[in-house]
């Protein structure tokens, strides 16, 4: 009895070790991936696929393949604005050095400069799905779509005036306007970001849980950022600021809490019950010595974390890999356990949490038959990764963002050999320090 051969795949790609993600802790080894349409369509021993055919076959030896890296709260433009302000507590630094500049410089141009800067890094490392947080939202898009990357772009709304709107009430038709454009967009999704509980008003707050109900679209917000915040919601409302998210009804599995390093028990009650994420920032945490995350005990009680690098002008760079390390690290300094988010789990903060945060698990985050074939490959052949016992345990405690080699988007390469296939990036550069030597020369 014959057997009607298989379809040809678009892309076979051979791995020492593969990493689904999804089941957790598995670690494939001589296993192949291959990919149609933009798609996973098959994941097998090598031994099981000689009756398949592929247009193009890639050898990864010395590599694991991983889900492309989500980062899951940043500000891409803010990328310009790079070690512009440095060494200052958060209020000082937004208040006397970052909206002044803001003010000053943002407009279309510096958004499209600065978010292209910021694709092109993310994409040498590792990142294949982002989420931006800025003005002008529809520039972010075009660069988005052009560039081939996954992205949510959340509509960024203050009380005031801002870049590119005129205030709370524009912002938000902005919004609504690109979602109505971009709701088909196979790599774009449009959420709403409400800035922070200090900056926008219960009036506010409440159109945009309309509007976000109607377009079940997510809310991205900075929420308990430092213990100032809250002890300032406290004495002048009289609530933490999370309990008046609550109250208004902003909560629930599309919110998305950036920061929360202040958590008490009546806060980890809500997060629960609502089924909130949190997005876990640690290094713009500590260098703007915000807090600590708790993010062991979050998990433990069932909370989606996910992890970002928040913008360069506050880490200093889009390096999630990096971030994911220093995570796993904090993580058992703050609960006192070495056990603590252990490399699997930090992985899968970057990667799976961080689209399940984002709305975007069905599509990306794991290595899954039917999912986007959004991948990551890391070179492990290296002197520094030997001898390799576990590779998720090489990848995040002595990885580097210099070990990426290859990033696909939707199976579409988008980094080869650490070349970006798409983007110019001498140009990206020169372009880049046209702008640092404008602001600097002003400041």
């Amino acid at each position: 009895m014959s057997h009607t051969p298989p379809e040809p795949l678009d892309l076979l790609l051979l791995p020492t070790w593969l990493v689904p993600v999804e089941p957790a802790g598995v670690v494939l080894k001589n296993h192949a991936l291959g990919i149609r349409d933009g798609r996973i369509a098959l994941i097998a021993p090598r031994e099981e696929i000689v009756h398949y055919t592929a247009k193009e076959t890639l050898d990864l030896s010395g590599m694991l393949l991983t889900p492309g890296l989500v980062n899951a709260h940043g500000h891409a433009a803010m990328t310009l604005f790079r070690g512009l302000a440095d060494d200052l507590p958060l209020m000082t630094w937004l208040r006397e050095h970052i909206w002044p500049a803001e003010k000053k410089w943002v407009d279309e141009h510096f958004v499209r400069a600065g978010t292209d800067l910021a694709i092109a890094e993310q994409l040498q490392n590792g990142i294949s799905c982002f989420s931006d947080m800025y003005f002008f939202p529809e520039i972010v898009s075009e660069l988005v779509h052009k560039h081939g990357v996954r992205a949510q772009i959340a509509v960024t709304v203050f009380d005031g005036e801002t870049p590119g709107s005129r205030g709370a009430e524009e912002a938000l038709r902005k919004a609504v306007a690109l979602f109505d454009d971009l709701k088909h967009h196979p790599r774009l999704s449009i959420a709403f970001g409400p800035h922070a509980p200090y900056s926008i008003s219960d009036g506010n707050l409440e159109s945009i849980r309309t509007l976000a109900a109607e377009m079940d679209a997510g809310i991205h917000m900075h929420v308990h950022e430092t213990a100032y915040e809250v002890q300032e919601a406290i004495r002048t409302q009289r609530e933490r600021p999370l309990a008046r998210l609550a109250r208004l009804q902003l909560l629930g599995p599309r919110f998305q809490a950036v920061h929360m390093t202040q958590v008490n028990d009546e806060d980890m009650a809500l997060l629960v019950e609502h089924n909130c994420s949190v997005i876990h920032c640690p290094e713009s945490n500590l260098k703007l010595a915000s807090g600590f995350c708790p993010v062991e005990r979050l998990w433990e009680a069932g909370v989606n974390v996910a992890i970002g690098t928040d913008g360069a002008a506050s880490n200093n760079n889009l390096d999630l890999l990096g971030e994911t390390r220093t995570a796993a690290l904090l993580a058992k300094a703050v609960a006192g356990s070495a056990t603590a988010l252990d490399a699997h789990r930090a992985l899968r903060m970057a990667t799976l949490n961080g689209a399940r945060a984002l709305g975007l698990e069905d599509h990306t985050g794991s290595l899954e038959i039917g999912k986007f074939a959004d991948m990551a490959a890391f070179d492990l052949s290296r002197l520094a990764q030997q001898p390799v016992y576990d590779p998720v345990s090489q990848l995040i405690y002595s990885g580097g963002r210099d070990c990426v080699r290859h990033v696909w988007v939707g199976g579409k390469q988008l980094l080869k050999d650490r070349q970006l296939v798409r983007m110019d990036e001498q140009r990206i550069i020169a372009t880049a320090q046209e702008w640092g030597a404008k602001i600097g020369a002003k400041r």
